[in-house]
């Protein structure tokens, strides 16, 4: 492997370029170009032909960039641009030697992007950075788990230690994970739902009683509509695309609602056929509302209503009265509600014309079986738990639920951030749960609710929390009010990550800092009992084994499961009834425990070796039964509340670029927004600039306006004219992250409010680039 690090050129923002108008279109040859390119550069011939053929297949790995189901019949190229980015980013033989902790002071790593930091290559060995220095230095693993079980052990409450973890995590390391979390003593189990489909756990939840997608892959093909919300597939999702071609060809028709028009859900060429290739593709979109931040929630009650009216009209012809008779609660609530629904309150708040809203029901009033789709562009919201739940009302009105090509489908944008739930990573696990491990390991896990994301960081700011452990992750980039979360991970004693590649939670460190490395989904992880493979849980509730294909890059790499182990044996030993030694060398053992303690599981080792795995249960999908206190699907009454925007301001949303995942910077281009060469820029409708006395080109700085009236700025943005929703902007997510109040949650499921930030753009203070 190799051990030099490549020369990286850290962008130069003063010569960024704006090539236009967006694209129209997604994917096509340019998509085969920008996936095949990099993974040829950076992994060889070789290594990209073992990684990019086994991605998504039955007997391959599954890729990390997002929780996509797979179609049954798997076509040979089972994967997308990002995909391909992403196991070229995680699969490069490119690796950091010991050299490179000597030559590189954590002060100076602080201030290098993170893209460069990714770009530096694969971690290889544990290292720790002493407190009062300003070096990592390379250690073994034998002192690596002694320095942190030492900490742990030491704490006067294991209350005062918090342990976050990825989607990217496994089921078999995710359960270990909990269990040594809870056999030390704490729920104190954050992860990455907490920052973005929280809000869908909650309000599904407590309307169906699960807070997971009720349906399969087929029944976008067999949907008579598909309403697409908050969501940008081709950048964030891209394989989905292919599901919407699909059923666009089964004719279903699609609306897409969202602020920004988005390539993706205007037309699609498909690299994997001729009209991809040589025709125009798909028309995916044949309505496209383009609603103001935050006023999903008015639209979805207007389209609620006039389903109601068109009752009232002609009774017993619009609603499904058998199925919200049998099967639901709430509905003389909801029509009471939505009787007095002021239509004047809904244009403000939508941006939208009467029009525009009558299309979309009368779409959905001809429409038998629907799909309501969603992502973050909803969760991230004050209100988000009541706009999905206003989802949930309109699906339940005309019995869109538990039946083929119908129903709730959240999309999981983190491979398997849903399994890691299952799994028993949740700071508030139900007692069922609890009394089963209980049952299976003999001990008494913790029942007070442990902290979320958010929590973690105000606790750690305040000191309450002292050691943070991240198992995968960078709560540092991804979470809200960037400058809290920098103080709050520096207050602490010892902050862990344990990570594939650098990023920018491995440069704020508490007083003292450990890097555990660890292998990759792509590579072969060979224990004592033979090579082992791994099971994830995706989007729509169908667990498959992942088994990676390529050597690891370097010998002395531990996998997720090996170093979970381990500190657990130094941390709890035999205080509970579990063979960590054999957890390590066998993960079928693990499997064992998985098949006793969470339900739907039963039998999982011989499940998981079915062709294409296994789905679990799901009351509503299955069989129309809702685990909810009143055995029924509840229709809910929700108060209308939108964002305001004073005078001069406008309100934000961060979002991806199309060459990112999550936090993982890639490259510097944005095709579909036309945007090379850099990241700080702000998108602005054209009207908006005007109204500002701003021009397209122009460099701002980005002032947040919060209660608290703390300084919370972007720099030196490029302002880019660009046709998303009057009154709205956008900017690129981690950046903007520091614009994002702490305090700044949804309500009901503490999920940052980053796609509804209210801003004032002024001039640069500083010189604009040169």
């Amino acid at each position: 492997m190799t051990s030099k690090n490549p020369r990286v050129e850290e962008p130069d923002e003063a010569k960024i370029e704006v090539t236009g108008h967006p694209k129209t279109w997604a994917a096509g040859i340019p998509g085969v170009y920008h996936s095949m390119k990099p993974a040829i550069e950076h992994m060889g011939p070789d290594r990209a032909r073992k990684t990019l053929l086994a991605l998504n297949q039955k007997d391959g790995f599954d890729c990390m960039s997002c929780a996509w189901p797979d179609p049954g019949h798997r076509k040979t190229f089972e994967f997308c641009e990002n995909g391909a980015k992403a196991v070229t980013w995680e699969a490069t033989p490119v690796v950091i030697g010991s050299e490179f902790w000597a030559e590189h002071p954590v002060s100076e790593l602080r201030e290098r992007t993170e893209y460069w930091l990714g770009m530096q290559g694969r971690l290889t060995e544990p290292v720790h950075k002493p407190a009062g220095e300003d070096h990592y230095r390379p250690v073994s693993w034998e002192q690596a788990f002694s320095i942190l079980a030492d900490k742990l052990t030491g704490l006067p409450s294991p209350d005062q230690a918090t342990f976050y973890t990825s989607g990217r995590t496994s089921n078999e390391a995710a359960f270990l994970y909990q269990l040594f979390v809870r056999a030390y003593g704490t729920n104190n189990l954050p992860d990455c739902s907490n920052m973005c489909h929280e809000s869908s756990g909650w309000a599904m939840g407590q309307t169906i009683g699960i807070g997971k997608a009720t349906i399969s892959y087929d029944d976008f093909a067999k949907a008579d509509l598909i309403i697409i919300m908050g969501q940008n597939p081709g950048t964030n999702h891209p394989r989905m695309l292919t599901a919407l071609e699909e059923a666009k060809e089964a004719g279903c028709e699609i609306v897409a609602v969202n602020p920004l028009p988005e390539a993706g859900l205007m037309r699609y060429k498909n690299p994997q056929n001729v009209k991809g290739i040589v025709g125009r593709g798909t028309q995916i979109a044949d309505q496209f509302v383009q609603v103001r931040i935050g006023g999903d929630m008015a639209l979805l009650q207007a389209v609620s209503k006039r389903v109601l009216d068109a009752e009232a009209k002609n009774p017993g012809t619009v609603l499904d009265h058998q199925f919200l008779e049998e099967h639901c609660q709430g509905l003389a609530e909801l029509q009471g509600h939505l009787a007095g629904l002021d239509e004047a309150a809904v244009l403000e708040a939508t941006g939208l014309r009467v029009e525009e809203i009558d299309e979309l029901a009368a779409r959905y009033l001809k429409a038998d079986k629907v799909i309501i789709t969603w992502a973050m562009g909803i969760t991230q919201h004050k209100k988000a738990v009541a706009t999905i739940k206003e989802i949930i009302n309109l699906l339940l009105l005309r019995g869109n639920m538990g039946k083929p090509g119908a129903g709730a489908s959240p999309i999981r944008g983190h491979s398997n951030v849903q399994g890691d739930r299952t799994m028993g990573i949740w700071e508030q696990m139900p007692p069922a749960f609890l009394d089963a491990l209980s049952r299976e390991f003999s001990f008494e896990p913790p029942r007070n609710h442990g902290v979320d994301s958010v929590e973690t960081i105000r606790q750690m700011r305040d000191g309450g929390i002292k050691v943070f452990v991240g198992l995968g992750g960078n709560l540092v980039g991804a979470i809200s009010d960037t400058q809290a979360a920098v103080a709050a991970m520096e207050n602490t004693e010892l902050s862990v990550q344990i990570s594939t590649k650098l990023n920018r939670s491995h440069t704020v460190t508490g007083t003292e800092a450990l890097i555990l490395p660890t292998m990759g989904r792509t590579e072969i992880d060979m224990q004592e009992s033979g090579p082992q493979f791994v099971s994830v849980e995706d989007t729509v509730c169908a667990v498959h084994p992942s088994q990676g294909t390529v050597r690891p890059v370097a010998p002395g790499l531990l996998s997720e499961v090996a170093i979970v182990s381990r500190l657990a044996r130094k941390v709890v030993g035999d205080s509970i009834k579990a063979d960590w030694a054999g957890f390590e060398k066998n993960y079928d053992l693990i499997r064992d425990h998985i098949s006793h303690v969470v339900a739907g599981c039963e039998d999982y080792n011989r499940k998981i070796r079915q062709e294409g795995g296994f789905v679990l249960p799901h009351g509503p999908r299955d069989s129309r039964t809702f685990n909810t206190p009143t055995g029924k699907a509840m229709l809910t009454v929700n108060e209308l509340e939108h964002v305001e925007r004073p005078a001069g301001t406008l309100i934000l949303q961060s979002m991806r670029s199309h060459d990112q995942f999550n936090t993982t910077i890639y490259g510097h281009n944005d095709r579909y927004r036309g945007i090379k060469k850099g990241r700080d820029v702000v998108f602005v409708n054209p009207g908006d600039l005007a109204e500002l006395g701003l021009r397209d080109g122009q460099y701002v700085d980005v002032h947040g306006v919060y209660k608290d009236n703390a300084e919370r700025v972007l720099r030196n943005f490029r302002v880019v004219s660009y046709p998303t929703a009057v009154g709205c902007a956008a900017a690129y997510y981690p950046e903007a992250n520091v614009l994002v109040p702490l305090d700044s949650v949804a309500e009901g499921s503490q999920t940052p409010v980053s796609k509804a930030v209210i801003v004032r753009l002024e001039p640069a203070r500083e010189p604009a680039p040169a």
